[in-house]
């Protein structure tokens, strides 16, 4: 009951201080002392979530519109979920774009689950509650409700027969391989497959099975692979390297994303905290514990690329100078997706 009181006297502080003075007392807009926003209603109390209908609709959640007494149209919505032993404080966050209902698909709403933590197959409490944000630093958070949801586990196979063997990989020439994994990236024609490798200075090829029946090097060099070909020498780096098996056109090109700025061990300077690509969800991600202050994602060490979040909303920016995404002291999950710019913080 104090939270709520406490809730209408902030709205009501920013909504006097919002109106612009009047010449009479008739052209003062009086606000409503009782506007609330509504908690979450769900279409349904308990979901069992397959992945054989990850494009059927399976929830709404509205909320009701709340009544200040004048049209507030600069204010927007969104809706905060977390599990039971969580206390909101690394939520998921999912805007409200459309009115005051939104509705998710069951691959939608399975990430949501799967992003907080919860366990695959397992009847899981999901807490959610509505901001009402009335400005850049202050809200209004409605009650809370739950709902009963199972997820699924939404995990990819890209396992592939390929994968990179030699002196300058982990393993050396006698492996097991560094794997390739099928590519994702729809601009990629069929039969390409990547790695995301460090390598040391050295040499490698690409192979079959973790066996030398059947090898690819590169006897001119060139872009194109030759069966038995040369051993392909490379420095010491991490990299993105693309293979295609039906053209056996190869690239090799540096690459890496990872965590800069004040939260971050070595500030805004770097080098900075790495990120690994995880095959099972095509993202990337780090366990990291940071400390109080802000950060962004980069490419290659470098302010060329850089991404920080302007709404607070789990979706990336290109970065500019006011995008910072503050962090409180912490260990952290951190989750990232280049081709969605989705990203996830979550605090362990």
């Amino acid at each position: 009951m104090k939270n709520i009181v406490i809730n209408r006297i902030i709205v009501m502080l920013v909504i006097l201080m919002s109106i612009t003075s009047c010449e009479n007392n008739d052209d003062l807009i009086v606000a409503n002392s009782d506007a609330t926003t509504g908690a979450p209603v769900f279409s349904v109390n308990n979901l069992q979530l397959d992945n054989a209908n990850e494009d059927e609709e399976v929830l709404t959640i509205t909320f009701q519109e709340p009544d200040f007494g004048f049209n507030a149209g600069s204010i927007s919505y969104q809706l905060l979920f977390d599990l039971e032993e969580g206390n909101f404080s690394s939520p998921e966050i999912v805007s409200v774009t459309n009115g005051f209902a939104i509705t998710f698909t069951t691959a939608q709403l399975n990430q949501v689950l799967i992003n907080l933590g919860a366990e695959p197959e397992e009847e899981t409490e999901v807490f959610v509650k509505v901001e009402t944000v009335l400005s850049n630093d202050t809200s209004w958070f409605s009650d809370v409700e739950s709902i009963m949801v199972t997820p699924y586990m939404s995990a990819l196979d890209l396992s592939s027969r390929w994968g990179l063997v030699g002196s300058a990989t982990i393993n050396g020439w006698d492996g097991p391989d560094m794997p390739f994994y099928q590519s994702t990236d729809s601009n990629e024609p069929a039969g390409t497959f990547v790695a995301y490798v460090d390598l040391i200075d050295g040499a490698i090829k690409i192979r079959a099975d973790n066996d030398w029946t059947i090898n690819y090097g590169d006897n001119e060099p060139d872009t194109t692979l030759e069966s038995g070909g040369n051993d392909i020498l490379v420095s010491a780096g991490t990299y993105k390297i693309l293979f295609n098996e039906n053209s056996l056109e190869y690239s090799i090109e540096p690459y890496s994303w990872g965590l800069v700025g004040d939260a971050t061990v070595n500030g805004w300077d770097g080098p900075d905290m790495p990120l690994t690509y995880n095959p099972l969800f095509d993202n990337w991600t780090a366990e990291v514990t940071l400390q109080n202050g802000n950060l962004k994602i980069r490419f290659n060490n470098d302010w060329e690329i850089n991404y920080g979040d302007t709404e607070n909303d789990g979706i990336l920016e290109p970065g500019t100078l006011n995008n910072n995404i503050p962090i409180t002291a912490g260990n952290y999950t951190v989750t990232f997706n280049p081709t969605t710019l989705e990203y996830g913080l979550k605090q362990n």
